[in-house]
């Protein structure tokens, strides 16, 4: 019992117990619904789910997420689930998907179907990729999965957590897809955070105010029913705290006021019962980050289907060929969730993570150092999966998703749009207020990353690089490249 003191308090109190902690991901607030303990678990075809007709038909079972290919491999028998009896399938699971353990974040508050077993003592924990997020929670009935189908994007799968012959991935839609299409995720099937006054039971203090949390809010709203590790860069945040018990409301974060009626969690939870005993600070950057790129890429990709299929019709019935160049109007429905991307691409309003010369960020497991050396790297060693952690998350500040099969499958013209203003801004041709941070060297440095890694570059980049004198080999995933300027 003491060496599990000494554990909480190293790497929970001397985190920044000024604040709270933070409330959920994408898979966090999951509505999923579990039926008896054996069998079907997930609720579909029940009730309305949006963008269930043509031209997006989201309930299409012609899907190739990571977990529609796993179920694929599991009934060819090419995958085996393994059965543990502490954990379940979590571990295989993490396994077969290529989850790192690392990835763990740990949230206490109370935003799963699973609610009634989630608190400080208990908390969920979430592992993600590129790709796909997991939720497990404490003696749960189910495994919570969101897996981000390149065309259709986050698809909701749950697999029981009882032991099977032939254990099922079964695809979750109406309960899930409650709170998954709404305003933060921005009105498509994706994926959240959510920061919030947490109770000492894990609910949200009456009167209290929610944040949505991405890449661009202020750290003094992130964390609130979240467990955070490692070293937090020494601005005010809300992770690691509840409400104090006499506290009757919350204040928002800018009153002062507010701060006095936090208070640290005292109790550790039980580590032994985790996959790891970290809830990784740098994890929760990238989460942050992430959640969010996967839903604009999601809304570019619906807006642009969406809009093309609707002047197709209006072509058909005016006896219009479809090779005349689209109307204003319909090009304005994709170009601006496209341009949205393109600056949360490249990190255009990115909250601080410090002031400068302030104390710089680290986490307290591999998860940095393992991210980083999944990055595909030019000639001169650099990657897009470059930390910084000082003032900002990423030393080259371009979403290294840029590299994901959803990114790829943005449907023209919104790709050659996204790439035509990315070119733009790195080039130097835009000097916009919105671009500021962007310095003349990240842009170079940027530009010629991509130049160097990225494969399916228009043509447009090529001859820029040609007449730039930039020279370039296009690069395998795992291959060095070579950028000369």
């Amino acid at each position: 019992m003491k060496a599990a003191g000494k554990l909480w308090k190293d790497k929970y109190l001397h985190v920044n117990t000024i604040s709270l902690s933070m409330v959920v991901l994408a898979g966090t607030t999951l509505g999923w619904f579990a039926v008896g303990t054996h069998g079907q678990i997930a609720v579909r075809n029940q009730g309305y789910v949006p963008f269930s007709d043509a031209p997006i038909n989201y309930r299409s079972e012609d899907l190739s997420d990571p977990v529609a290919k796993l179920q694929q491999q599991l009934n060819q028998g090419a995958a085996t689930l393994r059965y543990e009896p502490e954990h379940g399938y979590l571990r295989s699971v993490l396994d077969l998907l290529h989850v790192p353990i690392d990835s763990q974040t740990l949230v206490f508050s109370k935003t799963s179907f699973q609610y009634k077993k989630i608190s400080p003592e208990h908390p969920r924990a979430l592992y993600f990729n590129d790709d796909v997020y997991v939720g497990s929670v404490h003696e749960g009935k189910a495994i919570e999965i969101v897996s981000f189908d390149p065309k259709q994007g986050a698809i909701f799968y749950l697999l029981d957590e009882n032991k099977a012959e032939k254990p099922v991935f079964q695809r979750a839609e109406l309960d899930c897809t409650q709170c998954h299409i709404a305003a933060g995720t921005r009105g498509v099937p994706g994926v959240l955070l959510r920061s919030i006054y947490p109770t000492e039971a894990g609910t949200q203090a009456p009167s209290s105010k929610s944040f949505i949390t991405d890449q661009e809010s202020p750290l003094k709203e992130r964390w609130g029913g979240w467990y955070v590790t490692g070293k937090l860069g020494g601005q005010p945040q809300m992770g690691n705290a509840i409400v104090a018990s006499e506290s009757k409301q919350v204040s928002a974060p800018e009153d002062h006021a507010s701060v006095a009626q936090l208070i640290a969690l005292s109790r550790p939870f039980d580590a032994s019962t985790y996959l790891a005993p970290d809830s990784d600070v740098v994890a929760h950057l990238v989460l942050a980050h992430q959640t969010q790129m996967h839903n604009l890429i999601t809304l570019t990709n619906y807006k642009t289907r969406i809009a093309l299929y609707t002047q197709a019709n209006q072509n058909k019935r005016d006896g219009i060929s479809d090779d005349v160049a689209l109307p204003e109007n319909i090009r304005r429905q994709f170009e601006k969730p496209a341009e949205q991307l393109v600056r949360y691409l490249l990190f255009a309003n990115e909250a601080p993570l410090s002031e400068a010369g302030g104390e710089p960020i680290a986490g307290s497991s591999s998860f940095a150092k393992d991210f980083a050396a999944r990055g595909v790297r030019d000639g001169h060693g650099r990657s897009l999966r470059d930390f910084d952690l000082h003032t900002r998350i990423f030393r080259y500040p371009c979403s290294y998703l840029i590299y994901s099969e959803s990114f790829d499958s943005l449907p023209e013209p919104a790709r050659g749009y996204v790439y035509h203003r990315l070119l733009e801004v790195l080039s130097g041709q835009d000097q916009s207020p919105d671009f500021a941070k962007l310095s003349a060297e990240n842009r170079r440095a940027i530009l010629e990353i991509l130049l160097a890694t990225k494969k399916g570059l228009p043509e447009e980049w090529q001859a820029y690089a040609r007449s730039n004198h930039i020279r370039v080999q296009i690069a395998g995933k795992h291959s060095r490249a070579h950028t000369q300027g």
